[in-house]
């Protein structure tokens, strides 16, 4: 499995935990909260990457 898969593997699975999460516990609960940072925080790794190879890809 490359990185791009590994990482759209990670956004799915933290996504569906996220679902999860919050179909359980509502919206402000800390584990929600904590999850949709991971989340956000697996987002911005994967638009650094994809900014990274448009930036790299010769024209």
């Amino acid at each position: 499995m490359n990185t791009d898969e590994t990482l759209n593997q990670q956004l799915e699975d933290a996504r569906q935990r996220l679902h999860d999460l919050y179909k359980q516990y509502g919206f402000g609960h800390a584990c929600v909260l904590e999850q949709s940072m991971f989340l956000d925080e697996l987002i911005n790794q994967y638009n650094r990457m994809f900014q990274t190879k448009k930036l790299t890809q010769p024209i």
